[in-house]
């Protein structure tokens, strides 16, 4: 839910500049290609290129200067809490990460599974009602 929220923060805002006639910038597909590879090969604890400073910097940094880019439509879009959570990913690891280290620990896919489960788990209200109600039926006006 983070990562959907904010993807939608960053529509939201990037829609907002264009609605001001604010631009911002275009880079080069191979940049972006190359900041994706560094993401896919070394995650969060890696570090990408800034091509505003035109130099490395940790991904973390840009992560949350990436949040604050994004806090002002953050509120509108009602998912502050969701976007919020980017922070607990930055302190307590990735999901993938998590998972190669109880995997480490176990050598048990079962066990990294039954992890994911619990994890998932602490977002879901415990009083959850999952009854459907009754249709209601009217008269169809066609019927007449």
């Amino acid at each position: 839910m983070a990562i959907a929220a904010l993807f939608q923060a960053i529509v939201a805002k990037l829609t907002k500049l264009i609605e001001k006639n604010l631009g911002f910038r275009l880079y080069r597909r191979m940049l972006i290609q190359e900041n994706k590879w560094r993401a896919v090969r070394w995650g969060i604890d890696g570090k990408m290129i800034d091509f505003g400073k035109q130099k490395e910097v940790p991904t973390r940094d840009l992560i949350l200067e990436l949040l604050d880019f994004v806090d002002d439509v953050v509120d509108e879009l009602g998912s502050r809490k969701e976007i919020e959570h980017v922070h607990t990913i930055l302190e307590r690891k990735t999901s993938a990460e998590e998972q190669l280290r109880v995997f480490a620990e176990t050598n048990d896919l079962k066990a990294v599974v039954d992890r994911l489960i619990e994890l998932t788990m602490e977002n879901v209200p415990v009083t959850t009602d999952f009854t459907v109600p009754a249709p209601v039926t009217t008269v169809s006006t066609i019927s007449k």
